[in-house]
């Protein structure tokens, strides 16, 4: 981001570096860690983990190393109670994870990862297990390749250029013009169906949910364990009800037009 740009508050950019420095690999971090992490001087990490601390944000177990607290979840909070989704689409949600008996998720787009923001899983247990807030890559989920397919191919080539295609199971797709390939057949027959690509022996199939102006916002999966779900029961018997839930949702505006 250019520093001369009026709009461009450099602060605000820090601080936000500063909190994506924790994560499971490092819940805790001291000064120099954080500082390490993110680029930023030892100065400036100092007073934007005392500030966050001030504001309830961070805190110090020990007095030395420094933990996000409870209250950065109103962050994410802030974002889901903006956009309808509890009051609109969790109920089709449950109706369609009732029909197919097994998981149903509803992610966004937040390159290079895909974002659960709503899911209801199968009464039964899978391998898998994730909740709203959870990120996965993009690129070898049902969900990732949904939403993908709805790239142009500047946004496209964009995803491509910082995304490293990590074999995660032997049938992944790795190589970037077998992905492209990939994404138009999701574009053209309007669905993704994944084969244990990100982890062996789940099974998804995924559908875009677009705006009124044809623009993909969100993708609804339905995902199963390979032992109990053929890939020709997800294409033959579940994508179509995928596709019908997915219609019903993009066909209210109060939910898309957040998009």
């Amino acid at each position: 981001m250019p520093r001369d740009d009026p709009d461009y508050i450099e602060s605000v950019s820090k601080a936000f570096q500063v909190i994506e420095a924790f994560s499971a690999s490092h819940p805790t971090l001291t000064i120099s860690e954080a500082a390490a992490l993110t680029g930023l001087t030892r100065p400036t990490v100092r007073r934007l983990l005392l500030t966050l601390c001030r504001l309830g944000f961070a805190s110090q177990p020990d007095g030395k190393r420094f933990a996000l607290t409870p209250q950065m979840m109103r962050l994410g909070y802030a974002y889901l109670s903006s956009t309808p989704i509890w009051d609109h689409a969790l109920p089709y949600l449950r109706d369609l994870a009732d029909a197919v008996r097994e998981s149903v998720s509803l992610a966004v787009l937040d390159s290079p990862d895909i974002v659960y923001v709503a899911r209801v899983p199968a009464a039964r247990s899978m391998t898998i297990t994730l909740t709203v807030g959870a990120r996965l890559p993009a690129y070898p989920t049902s969900l990732g390749r949904a939403l993908l397919s709805g790239l142009s191919a500047a946004e496209l080539d964009a995803y491509l250029d910082k995304t490293e295609l990590l074999r995660l199971t032997p049938t992944t797709i790795t190589d970037p013009d077998d992905l492209r390939s990939e994404l138009a057949r999701v574009r053209d027959q309007g669905y993704a169906i994944i084969d244990g690509e990100r982890e062996e022996g789940v099974r998804s199939a995924a559908v875009p949910i677009k705006n009124r102006q044809g623009r993909t916002i969100m993708a609804l999966n339905v995902s199963a364990n390979s032992a109990r779900m053929s890939v020709e029961t997800l294409r033959d018997d579940v994508v179509p009800q995928l596709l019908r839930t997915a219609e019903t949702i993009s066909a209210n505006g109060r939910f898309v037009e957040h998009g």
